[in-house]
């Protein structure tokens, strides 16, 4: 009877520290909602906390006609880069958990060393290197970029999901017949899906909140992607900042339609890559 009630007592402790922290975390988007609801003039007039005078729907109709080329933009880059990383990685952490050969664990361990080098070191070599392809203000320069800060953390991700997968399975396809291209597709992508689908949630929404090397790399306007569109809500003298917290509600609807989908294998992709 004792121990239930300690039971009851920290599982009510733990959901009222879990709600005080989704408060804390929800406040902030309910007060860019407020502020994007607002006029200028009632901006102006009250408390940035407060709730708006009069509801102005009409700023997420401008705000759309102003980023939404923008968003276009990081949406193409995100749609082609985040799954072409996700191949790569995949492949990288497959050939280090399943293929035999010497020096798999140093080859992880000289991937890992990508995620110690500071992401400023490199815009001088990086532009040197994009200037001499002549791929500056492409994007297959940008997506090169990214794809190669990404492979890292992703290869550590699948690596560790994959190898929790029993090795009799690798046995099983080499008896039906599957070559190693075989055994990847058929046997190791499904089952590691739900770390697939973590890293899938990760690096959509680092690259869609990307905004230091596509401000170097991307200089035309109609090509920028959305994080540098939301500055053009900042004047020289003056920020109209109504319209700049309705396109940042309008910019992560993406994220979190990306989210939503994904969420559910968030979790155990994470635990898998842990136990690993």
């Amino acid at each position: 009877m004792e121990a239930s009630r300690k039971r009851k007592f920290s599982n009510g402790l733990l959901y009222v520290i879990l709600a005080a922290l989704a408060v804390f975390f929800i406040l902030p988007v309910v007060f860019v909602a407020f502020t994007a609801l607002k006029s200028n003039a009632d901006l102006n007039a009250h408390s940035f906390y407060s709730f708006p005078q009069e509801l102005m729907w009409s700023n997420f109709a401008d705000a759309w006609n102003r980023i939404r080329k923008y968003m276009g933009n990081s949406l193409f880059i995100s749609i082609v880069k985040v799954p072409l990383g996700i191949l790569v990685n995949a492949l990288a952490a497959f050939a280090l958990t399943r293929l035999r050969f010497k020096w798999a664990t140093g080859m992880f361990v000289f991937i890992l060393i990508g995620m110690m080098v500071p992401m400023q070191a490199t815009l001088v070599p990086l532009n040197m290197m994009l200037n001499a392809f002549d791929l500056n203000n492409t994007y297959p320069g940008i997506m090169f970029i990214y794809l190669g800060f990404g492979i890292p953390f992703g290869v550590l991700v699948l690596r560790g999901f994959m190898l929790a997968i029993p090795k009799e399975l690798d046995e099983a396809a080499l008896i039906d017949g599957c070559g190693e291209l075989g055994k990847f597709f058929r046997i190791i992508v499904p089952i590691a899906m739900p770390a697939i689908a973590t890293l899938f949630i990760l690096d959509f929404l680092a690259t869609w909140n990307e905004f230091l090397l596509a401000q170097i790399f991307i200089t035309k306007d109609s090509m920028q992607p959305i994080t540098a569109g939301l500055l053009t809500f900042q004047g020289q003298h003056s920020t109209n900042y109504t319209l700049l917290n309705a396109g940042v509600l309008l910019s992560i609807l993406p994220v979190m339609f990306v989210y939503v989908f994904f969420q559910k294998y968030l979790i155990s992709g994470m635990v898998g890559a842990v136990k690993g």
